[in-house]
């Protein structure tokens, strides 16, 4: 371990309140609901130091990397992990296939995205949350790092999503998951690249995924107020930085009413696959992954929608710092696998 993840694990290890001391002396409060102590110290620290708006997206990516690999707990112990290539519309993608300890036969399966406004984020920043869901949840999880822009912009992550969805399904065998029984899932920009490929599936008739897990989504790239602004300063994700990701995906402001960039402006969502919905409660998309789990319950959609109040932005990758976290995502875990098996 490094000494700067010592410094970090051992200061979040601090009682509660000696923690919101040291992030200014009193809770944050932001629409009835108080954040997390870890969360605030990391706040109050991640405020000073330079926002990804100022850096290019390269060296954006390795400095995030760097910062979440101070926060992100180990990988399960035992699970399984092999190294492949997705076939993909711009060439191959890499990937992870993730299975549990001592799995034998086929199994239900996930296809997973990580989040990073589909500018930032690779295989490794969601490596701790597939292991976690692969041991939990009991399932095969098939971890694939989509293009990124600006090299690659929109509609590149949403062709190398389906693509992805669609490879798995043809070599579900292979991947020792059940045909039929695949989901596909996300966090933030892999949650909505997830509710894109539900409704692909229904707009171009391929197989529906069995499940579409929506952490944190992006679902509308032009929704404004609410939470946008009430948290739309909080770290780790803010306002201007979901300005600044929507400016390196998206060819032109005019994409942003486009149903495979903005999944909530889709009018008809009757009969897409059933859903498991979970926002934070610090979090300037808390509002529109909300108002998409009304949405598609409206449309008779199976949704299960729960909001981690207490948590920030991107508290999949925080399970090694902040034990609310590790909570969640075990939850989440949990969820996944009775909706799979």
């Amino acid at each position: 371990m490094s000494l700067q993840k010592f410094i970090v694990r051992t200061l979040l290890k601090l009682p509660d309140g000696i923690l919101v001391k040291m992030s200014g002396g009193k809770p944050l409060a932001i629409d009835g609901r108080i954040l997390d102590a870890r969360a605030q110290l990391l706040a109050v620290q991640g405020a000073r130091q330079p926002s990804i708006t100022t850096l290019d997206p390269v060296t954006a990516r390795s400095a995030t990397s760097e910062g979440l690999s101070l926060l992100d707990g180990a990988p399960r112990s035992g699970v399984e992990v092999q190294p492949l290539e997705v076939p993909g519309p711009g060439g191959p993608l890499d990937a992870r296939l993730y299975l549990p300890a001592g799995s034998t036969g086929p199994l239900p399966g996930l296809v997973f995205f990580h989040f990073g406004g589909c500018v930032i984020g690779d295989l490794d920043t969601c490596h701790t949350f597939c292991s976690m869901i692969s041991d939990i949840a009991g399932i095969a999880v098939l971890n694939v790092a989509y293009r990124l822009a600006p090299e690659h912009r929109f509609p590149a992550q949403v062709h190398d999503a389906v693509a992805a969805y669609k490879w798995a399904q043809g070599n579900a065998e292979d991947l020792r998951m059940i045909p039929g029984r695949i989901g596909v899932g996300g966090d933030s920009a892999g949650g909505y690249l997830s509710a894109v490929v539900a409704q692909e599936a229904k707009r171009e008739g391929f197989e529906a995924p069995a499940l579409q897990l929506l952490i944190y989504p992006v679902t509308d790239w032009s929704w404004k107020g609410g939470s946008m602004e009430s948290c739309g300063d909080v770290y780790p994700l803010t306002a201007d930085i979901m300005e600044w990701f929507g400016a390196h995906y998206l060819n032109a402001a005019s994409e942003k009413d486009d149903v495979r960039v903005s999944p909530m402006k889709e009018a008809d969502l009757s009969g897409l696959a059933p859903a498991i919905i979970v926002t934070a409660g610090f979090d300037p998309l808390r509002d529109q992954g909300a108002a998409y789990a009304e949405k598609l319950k409206a449309a008779g959609v199976s949704v299960a929608y729960s909001c981690e109040d207490s948590l920030p932005h991107a508290f999949t990758a925080m399970t090694g710092v902040i034990p609310a976290a590790n909570a969640a995502c075990e939850r989440i875990a949990r969820d996944i696998g009775a909706a799979l098996r």
